[in-house]
Parts: C-alpha cells; sequence; structure tokens
C-alpha cells in the first residue's frame, strides 16, 4: 500500500472518465501526490453529474468505463507508485426504476428505510428520489459493499471515503463493519461544529472540513468585527446574532420539507415538543446506541435543553430522531442561514459558524496538536466538490476583514451608484451585499455565473425567492441588475480598483493558507484544478471542466527550474512541498511543537526537522521568532542558513509571507 502523503480529488463524470483519469496519472505523479482519490464510481442514475445517486453498488458505472476501466487505472497508478482512495454511498441510493433492489418490491422492503404506515424518506436530506438503505441490516451492508471491499481486499484501493455517516442508524457499527471487512482506512464526510470531537470511531479522521474553516478563520482580523457588524446590521436591519438565524431557519425546515419525518416520529412516539427538540440541537447529531449515551451526548442534549427528551422513549424513535437532525441543520444552516446572514461570507462554508470571527494562532495551534495526537491522517481540504467557495475565493473574502472600514466605506458608495439599477426593491439589501461579496471574492467573474450563482443564492435563502414557489418577477428584476453591473461605469471604476487591492492580498492569504495545509499534521487534499489559482463558487460552478494542459506545461517549467510565473506560483508551492513531504518523511510524520512568533505569524516545528512561518495578517510582519538548536536551511531553494537563536520574521519570511526550512 502507498503511504498517505497527500490525494488528488477527481470529480468523475461524462467529461472525466476512468481512461480521462487514467491519462492523468503522469501529471499528478510528477505534481507529488501519493493518491488519486475518485468521486462516487459505481452505477449512478443516467446523465449523473456526481455519482451520489447510485442504482447499484455492486458494479462500476458503464457511463464511466465499466470495471475494465476502472482496473486500467488502477494498475496505471500502481504503476507509477500511486494508490486509489474511492468514494461511496452507503446512506442512499437511487429510487429509480433502473435501481434494481427499489424495483423490486420485496427488496425495497428490505433494503430501504420505509414508513410502514405510509411507505414513503426516509429520503437523503430533502430529495424524494434518493431513498435511505438500512445499513443496520448484515445482508443489506453486505450485498451494496460487495464490490467495494473486494477491490479494497484485492489492493485496487487503499482507503474509503464514506459520504454522509451521519444519516446511518448506527454510525459507529457501520464503521466497525468496514473494518472488519477489510478496510483499514476509511475516512467520513462527518461535519463538526468548531470545538466538537470527532468520535472514536474505527476510522483516520473526516474529510476536513474543520482545517478549512480554522485556517480561513487564522486569515480573518478580529480587528475588523466591529466595521462589518456595523455595516451588516445597517444593511439587514437585523441585531440579532446568526445563532437565532440558525435556529430559525432550523424550525422553518423542520415544518416544511421535513414536515412528514416529523409525523412518522410521531407516530412512532408522542414526544412533546418534537418541532423544537429537532431544531434545537446544537451539532449535526447525537450517537446514542443501545440507550447508551455518551457523555458528549448528554452534554449536547443539556446544551439543547432536551436533558430527559430520550426518556421512556422506543429504540426506533431514539434512532429515526438521531437521522433527522442531520438534514434538518444542514438544509436549515448551510442551505439556508448560511445565504441569508451575510455579514463576512468567508466564515459561511460547511462546518463554519459565522459568528466566530476569526480565531488567534495559539487555537490554531491547539487544533493541529490534537489532530496530531488523535487523528494523524485526518484529510485536510481548502476547496471541495461541496464547499460554498474555493479557497482562493475565500482567502480573498477573509481580507476584508483587514480593510474593514475601506470596505464598508466602498459598499455604500456602490449602492449609492448602483441605485438606479434596482427596481421595485430588487436586489434587496442583503441580496446587493451578496453581490458585491461574490465579485469581490471573484472578480473577474464572467456575468453568466454570477446569474447562475445568484439564481440559486435567492432561492437557497428562501425570503424572496425559493425553489418550491420561485418569484419570477423579483428573480428577474435581481438577475437584471447582475447583468447591468458589467456595463455600469460609475460602478466598475470604483469597484475594480479596490477589487484589484483585494486580490493582491487575497492571492498572497491564499499561498500562506496552502503552505499551511501542506505542512500541518494531516494528509492535505487537492481539490481538480485547485494547485493554480481557482475562483470559484458552489456548486456547479465549482464542477466546470478544467484545463490540464496548462497545468502540465507549467508543471513541466517548475520542474525544469525556470522561474516561476505569477500564474505558476500556486502550483510551485504546491510541487515544492509535496516534494519535502517525499523527501522528509520521518518529520512529517512526527509531532507538533508550536512556536511563539507574535499574533500575526504562525509558526511551528514538524517532527523537530521542518520549521514553518506563516504570516497570518495583510502587510509587514514585525517579532521575531526563535530557531530551536541546530542549522537551518531554506527547503524550497536558496543558499541561506540560520542558526538556532531569535530571527526576525522580517529577514525569515519570503516575499509571500512563507518560511518553510529544515535542519541541514
Amino acid at each position: 500500500m502507498t503511504e498517505f502523503r497527500a490525494t488528488y480529488r477527481l470529480q468523475l463524470g461524462e467529461g472525466l472518465t476512468f481512461a480521462d483519469a487514467r491519462a492523468l496519472v503522469p501529471y499528478l505523479r510528477d505534481l507529488g501526490v501519493s493518491h488519486v482519490y475518485l468521486s462516487p464510481s459505481f452505477a449512478a442514475r443516467e446523465g449523473s453529474t456526481h455519482g451520489y445517486d447510485v442504482v447499484d453498488p455492486t458494479r462500476f458505472s458503464d457511463a464511466l468505463g465499466g470495471e475494465e476501466e476502472f482496473r486500467a487505472l488502477a494498475a496505471a497508478a500502481r504503476e507509477a507508485g500511486l494508490g486509489i482512495v474511492l468514494d461511496i454511498v452507503p446512506n442512499h441510493m437511487a429510487a429509480d426504476d433502473a435501481n434494481p433492489y427499489w424495483a423490486d418490491p420485496e427488496r425495497r422492503r428490505r433494503f430501504f428505510d420505509l414508513d410502514e404506515a405510509t411507505g414513503r424518506h426516509r429520503r437523503f436530506f430533502d430529495i424524494d428520489h434518493l431513498a435511505g438503505v438500512r445499513q443496520e441490516d448484515p445482508e443489506v451492508f453486505e450485498e451494496t459493499h460487495r464490490l467495494a471491499l473486494a477491490v479494497v481486499r484485492e489492493g485496487l484501493v487503499d482507503g474509503l471515503r464514506i459520504d454522509h455517516p451521519d444519516g446511518l442508524a448506527d454510525p459507529a457499527g457501520y464503521l466497525e463493519r468496514l473494518r472488519d471487512g477489510g478496510a483499514a482506512h476509511v475516512w467520513v464526510e462527518k461535519i463538526l461544529d468548531p470545538g466538537e470531537q470527532l468520535r472514536p470511531w474505527a476510522v483516520e479522521g473526516t474529510v476536513g472540513y474543520e482545517f478549512l474553516n480554522d485556517v480561513a478563520a487564522l486569515f480573518v482580523d478580529p480587528a475588523g468585527e466591529p466595521a462589518l457588524t456595523a455595516l451588516w446590521e445597517e444593511l439587514s436591519g437585523d441585531a440579532r446574532p446568526f445563532g437565532a438565524w440558525a435556529a430559525e431557519a432550523k424550525l422553518e425546515q423542520v415544518r416544511g420539507p421535513f414536515a412528514a419525518d416529523v409525523d412518522w416520529l410521531r407516530r412512532l412516539h408522542p414526544a412533546e415538543g418534537l418541532e423544537a427538540a429537532l431544531a434545537a440541537l446544537p451539532v449535526y447529531r447525537t450517537y446514542i446506541r443501545d440507550g447508551r449515551a455518551a457523555p458528549e451526548d448528554l452534554e449536547v442534549l443539556r446544551e439543547a435543553g432536551l436533558e430527559g427528551f430520550f426518556d421512556g422513549a422506543p429504540e426506533a424513535f431514539v434512532t429515526r430522531f438521531q437521522q433527522t437532525t442531520p438534514p434538518v441543520m444542514a438544509k436549515g444552516v448551510e442551505d439556508t442561514a448560511f445565504y441569508r446572514y451575510a455579514r463576512l461570507l468567508a466564515l459561511n462554508d460547511v462546518g463554519g459558524d459565522p459568528s466566530r470571527f476569526g480565531i488567534g494562532v495559539e487555537h490554531f495551534h491547539r487544533a493541529n496538536r490534537e489532530r496530531a495526537e488523535r487523528v494523524p491522517r485526518n484529510l485536510l481540504v481548502s476547496s471541495t466538490h461541496d464547499t460554498k467557495r474555493s479557497g482562493d475565493a475565500r482567502a480573498r473574502l477573509t481580507v476584508l476583514a483587514g480593510m474593514a472600514d475601506e470596505w464598508a466605506a466602498a459598499v455604500r458608495r456602490w449602492r449609492e451608484l448602483c441605485a438606479p439599477l434596482r427596481s421595485g426593491g430588487a436586489p434587496d439589501p442583503v441580496e446587493e451585499y451578496t453581490i458585491f461579496q461574490t465579485l469581490a471574492c471573484t472578480w473577474p467573474l464572467e456575468e453568466e455565473r454570477l446569474v447562475a450563482y445568484m439564481e440559486k443564492a435567492m432561492r437557497e435563502r428562501k425570503v424572496t425567492s425559493n425553489w418550491i414557489e420561485p418569484d419570477e418577477a423579483h428573480e428577474a428584476a435581481v438577475l437584471a441588475y447582475c447583468r447591468a453591473l458589467y456595463g455600469h461605469r460609475p460602478f466598475l471604476d470604483d469597484f475594480e480598483p479596490l477589487a484589484a487591492d483585494i486580490d493582491r492580498a487575497g492571492s498572497l492569504a491564499a499561498l500562506r493558507q496552502t503552505a499551511l495545509k501542506l505542512t500541518v499534521p494531516g494528509v492535505p487534499d487537492v481539490y481538480q484544478g485547485d494547485e493554480l489559482p481557482a475562483y470559484s463558487l458552489v456548486d456547479p460552478d465549482n464542477r466546470r471542466p478544467v484545463d490540464w494542459a496548462v497545468r502540465r506545461a507549467l508543471l513541466d517549467q517548475v520542474r525544469a527550474g525556470a522561474p516561476v510565473a505569477p500564474e505558476a506560483a500556486k502550483l510551485a508551492l504546491v510541487h515544492r512541498l509535496l516534494a519535502l513531504r517525499a523527501r522528509r518523511p520521518e518529520a512529517f510524520a512526527g509531532g507538533y511543537e508550536a512556536l511563539d512568533a507574535g499574533p500575526a505569524c504562525c509558526a511551528f516545528v514538524r517532527g523537530g526537522a521542518v520549521l514553518v512561518a506563516v504570516a497570518t495578517r495583510r502587510g509587514a510582519v514585525t517579532g521575531d521568532v526563535a530557531l530551536p538548536a541546530g542549522e537551518w536551511r531554506p527547503a524550497l531553494g536558496g543558499p541561506a542558513v540560520s542558526r538556532a537563536g531569535r530571527q526576525a520574521l522580517g529577514d525569515l519570511l519570503d516575499e509571500l509571507g512563507i518560511a518553510v526550512l529544515e535542519r541541514a
């Protein structure tokens, strides 16, 4: 098995089949990753663009090339020294006649989680054509995992990524069965609330949203909070904390899309205050099993005011309640409140808490130490197929906190300049502010991409429009405003110079965050195409085709030692740090020692052999750091050698605000 050094996520589909992925193997090898990380690859609904709507988990997708092409990809990867991580979908399958388990009434009753009273659901979130699977049944588990475990045992796949384990009746038991079946390396798409720890499951860790949110918050200057909060309250007319927005949105989901699920729960047990209880949980779910609650579960229930809520309830009710809170949280917070509360959109991503306006360096160090001790192979991400924005776009938005007064003044000017473009109150102030932040983090953004994003944002927000009954007149007015901005010189003449400043500062922040992702404890993951600057929005924008030829050509230049072009700075950084991880594996498998470099620089030593320092604020960094004993040379090139003792950060950091040293 190939040691996990770094993964590279590929979104397979019509434009990227197993054969196409095989052609990319030499490039991924030269980039320096250790594993090709594949999106769901089993037979899915015809025309599927993502693979999560599985119709048959016992065969590979013919649309991707079938088993023969998968094996050819695995063989090419193995020959190049790469392994494969495969994303699988245990929680649900497509409720489709192409699904042999759904089409057969007897199998349907056995394989799927059905309400006996209505014959209806359990669904994946609120999607009617995705039906929940009864993985707690050993025969169902055996049948639906026959292929996944076979390719693991055969050595074709090194690790599995498990989609939405919180939807399962018994996540811990499910993961134990996976391990017993031969899957030694498993990651779970478990969304942890800030401060929540992963339960002691049979896994390597999560897919890494905790890191994403921590590294973004590290670059948010807390000094900007008063100005951005004042601007937000002025625009929204609402001074409530984010928690109130989230609770309101969750309760809407409980009473709307999940009303049938509430009725199902009531038939199992007539609990008092059921709707409020479903909306009150501060995390995705509890994990009460066989009537036993861990201390973490009891603390969550106490925090939600639900102590004793399960007393006297049958096991079926407890299980179903725990399976229902995750979609309520996801749809209420990620897909509603995050689109309503727009104080600083850098903080509005999967697993994030927009009320947490930045974190200090010590907080970041503590999270890294805990990861090194508990889950050293946890994945580390900055962009995924599910993030609201790419890492580079998010990095640009973090810059706004460091220029909060300037940004707030600009937003007020733009609202006046763009007043002639508004029609009938559309866009409203929150929609307009969302547009301005979206342009700031993606400029130059194509007009059609902004239009597509704002249509989705309005419907997810569920204030002026929604998915069920779109307000076509309001949407048309907002989208017309978006189009008009591109020809409105008073706005563009004022916006573009500031956008250029944000781009310069954001590009540096993105490179610094990339350096941290590739050096802190964990296994870094590169989302497809993200080795070059990527300013993507929520799906489907983040699943656009990747220009592989450009990346191959730039990587060849970097490997040949040619001067690094500005557009290739990120790729060069990724390549060189992955080469360092390959050259010094003992350092990155070792411990994590935090160094005191002041509040505006994150510095640490890995395994006693690699020292990293990264500036976390705009502008010049003052202060110094004490280098540990020994001689230290630049790991990314350059002849200078630093000796133990205090060294000024201004002398240590390069022009990007990054220093990576290794013991001579």
